[in-house]
């Protein structure tokens, strides 16, 4: 089951860095979601994957049991989803005051437009 998350998670980082490489800034911001949701599905992979065993630990036990799924990378991806949409938001007001100071959303046209003032 990981190998095939695994290779979700190189299409989807494949696709980001595509997207990333593109000139309209829309594409680029496309390409970080892409980027960040690749990161907190890896991150979800690598603390194992189960199927109805939640991470919880028995009142006298002082260990969950070992085919549980470990919590802290759930944890983790929670604050990075956070962080992400956080950092979605500042990118696309950015790319919103760029988009009507100049006119267009492509990268070369904006250089253009620098040069003539």
């Amino acid at each position: 089951m990981e190998v095939l998350w695994s290779f979700v998670v190189g299409v989807l980082v494949c696709a980001g860095v595509y997207l990333i490489l593109e000139r309209h800034l829309l594409r680029v911001l496309f390409g970080l979601i892409l980027l960040s949701s690749a990161v907190n599905l890896a991150i979800l992979v690598a603390g194992r994957l189960t199927v109805a065993m939640p991470p919880l630990i028995d009142s006298n036990a002082l260990l969950p049991p070992a085919e549980a799924a470990n919590s802290l990378p759930q944890a983790l991806i929670l604050t990075a989803i956070v962080i992400g949409f956080g950092l979605l938001v500042f990118a696309l007001l950015l790319i919103y005051r760029a988009f009507i100071e100049t006119g267009t959303a492509d990268v070369d046209q904006m250089r253009d437009s620098e040069r003539e003032l």
